[in-house]
């Protein structure tokens, strides 16, 4: 069985609302958004920041509820100072066939300057059989109403993929 890591989910431009350098590690996050895109207390997620480029992996703790809270702690938090953009995202171990049979959701919420939910939509992969084989259609934008505002594309899935 071979596996991948797929994104599950990701929380986009969040802004640093403080960085606490004397904390053990980890990054703190309001526990609403954690929620809006289900990423877990002590999920492993990667960030980066993309005012200045670096990046890092550490472990999520919940935040107050509704406090917009992004703290990176420990090591991280010498990596980024308050009002920096981060994008964080969890990925997670997926088996390859599986993915190729049954398709895959990530998860994705874009957040205004207070770190409140904006929006939220799925980027998928949707198997399908074409005339010309199996094929994995990736659709970057997709509301849980349906609404699509990018197009698909299709990439080609080979029997020994």
């Amino acid at each position: 069985m071979a596996t991948i890591k797929l994104m599950h989910a990701k929380l986009h431009r969040v802004r640093v609302t403080e960085a606490n350098r004397h904390y053990v590690g980890s990054v703190t996050i309001d526990s609403n958004l954690l929620a809006q895109v289900g990423i877990l207390p002590l999920e492993e997620v990667e960030i980066v920041n993309i005012d200045n480029g670096n990046r890092w992996s550490t472990y999520v703790l919940p935040g107050e509820a509704g406090s917009g809270k992004i703290c990176p702690n420990g090591g991280g938090a010498l990596l980024c100072k308050e009002g920096d953009t981060l994008i964080i995202w969890a990925n997670e171990q997926c088996d390859r066939a599986e993915i190729l049979s049954s398709g895959h959701q990530a998860r994705v919420l874009i957040a205004d300057e207070n770190n409140c939910c904006q929006e939220v939509f799925y980027q998928t992969l949707t198997p399908t059989l074409t005339p010309n084989g199996e094929t994995l259609e990736y659709n970057g934008y997709q509301t849980t109403n349906g609404k699509q505002l990018t197009s698909k594309s299709q990439v080609m899935v080979g029997a020994e993929a």
